[in-house]
């Protein structure tokens, strides 16, 4: 079978090689797939046919994902292919926090004119004094495929490296150095850290984390990073602990209206995976899942469904989109069964409210049997390869 994809974005061409002849990029003909980087997908409904959507990069708040889940669309990211990018700007964030490096470039500039520029240097520069890094404890939050290359970053530049996250994989703590510390509570780490990186995703429950709370938790002084998302932060009691002193400097990529004029904030123009290798490595992951996906139904990095992943037996494939309730697995085999089908291979998993089935099929499959497992009510999308 033949796929059309189309790009919303510009994708590097490295990664677009990784299609292959089975596809077809950005012709008239409806798209099965979607590459998408920034572009926004909620103010238009999503198109008939679509199969799957790739966002090269990890946050997906252009895509509707809610709705992609209840039209049997799966959407991908790429979480972990713009890490060494971010890990780099998150080094450059704490010497910026620390040592107030952006503040001095700007008063350097305001007298770039002063005949004696010189003089000033000398009497000026003690306003921007700021400690090293060595010898501080760093508190990181979040210990996925970025908190962790940070984390043992900091561990080299000689920083005491405690960190926090509930949901730590075992894949995840193999990659922290044996010298970061973790944490049971965030705010044993709030209360012990000099500096504190945030390297999580925004959800009901992480948005507004840093809240009046626990600004106050924080020892006096700390200097915070968030190159994660904005919406971590509360303004409101950041520019409170700021005026307390409870928060000597907060560095960020997300500017707005309310820090971008603020000399305590160092603000950024979302410049985490701003660079050409990120963009590359971003593209290939995220074409590569879409084209797994399309040609074997397999699923990887999904954030909408689980991921599910089977080596090809029998003749066909069928893939089941379903909600996540009694009796669908069973209604799935039979309607195989009473085909006279004989399953060759076969795996359920589910995710939160939805599951995936494959179920790979000796010879070929019909609408005898394609015809009854859509008509269950818990099935969104039945598809055959």
């Amino acid at each position: 079978m033949h796929y059309e994809v189309k790009t919303l974005n510009n994708i590097a061409a490295v990664g677009l090689a990784q299609l292959g002849p089975d596809f077809t990029v950005n012709t008239d003909a409806p798209a099965q797939g979607i590459l998408v980087r920034s572009a926004s997908m909620k103010e238009a409904p999503l198109p008939p046919g679509l199969l799957a959507i790739a966002r090269a990069g990890a946050g997906v708040n252009n895509i509707p994902v809610d709705d992609c889940a209840g039209a049997g669309v799966v959407v991908f990211n790429t979480p972990g292919a713009n890490a060494n990018a971010v890990k780099e700007l998150v080094l450059a964030g704490l010497v910026l926090a620390g040592r107030k490096a952006a503040q001095g470039i700007a008063w350097v500039r305001e007298n770039a004119t002063a005949p004696d520029l010189g003089k000033l240097v000398e009497k000026a520069k003690s306003q921007f004094a700021g400690p090293e890094l060595a010898g501080k404890t760093l508190g990181v939050v979040g210990l996925g495929a970025i908190g962790a290359r940070v984390a043992n970053m900091a561990v080299h530049l000689d920083m005491q490296v405690l960190g926090y996250d509930p949901y730590l994989s075992v894949d995840a703590a193999w990659n922290l150095s044996r010298h970061v510390q973790h944490c049971r509570s965030l705010p044993a780490l709030l209360a012990a850290c000099d500096f504190i990186t945030l390297h999580l995703p925004v959800t009901a429950d992480t948005r507004g984390l840093l809240n009046a709370e626990a600004f106050a938790g924080m020892k006096i002084g700390a200097r915070v990073l968030n190159f994660a998302r904005g919406e971590l932060v509360e303004e409101n009691a950041l520019l409170a602990a700021l005026d307390a002193g409870t928060v000597a400097a907060y560095v960020t990529d997300f500017p707005s209206p309310a820090l971008a004029g603020d000399s305590r904030c160092v603000c950024l123009p979302h410049l985490g995976a701003s660079t050409p290798e990120s963009e590359d490595n971003c593209a290939v992951m995220a074409a590569r899942q879409l084209a797994d996906y399309l040609l074997n139904g397999n699923i990887r990095n999904s954030v909408n469904f689980p991921d599910v992943s089977m080596p090809r037996a029998g003749g066909a494939r069928v893939c089941v989109i379903h909600k996540n309730v009694p009796g669908v697995l069973a209604a799935i085999t039979d309607a195989a069964s009473a085909a006279g089908l004989n399953i060759e291979n076969m795996t359920n998993k589910s995710r939160a409210a939805w599951a995936y089935t494959m179920l790979d099929i000796a010879g070929s499959v019909d609408e005898a049997v394609t015809g009854p497992l859509a008509a269950l009510d818990p099935v969104v999308r039945v598809r055959v390869i």
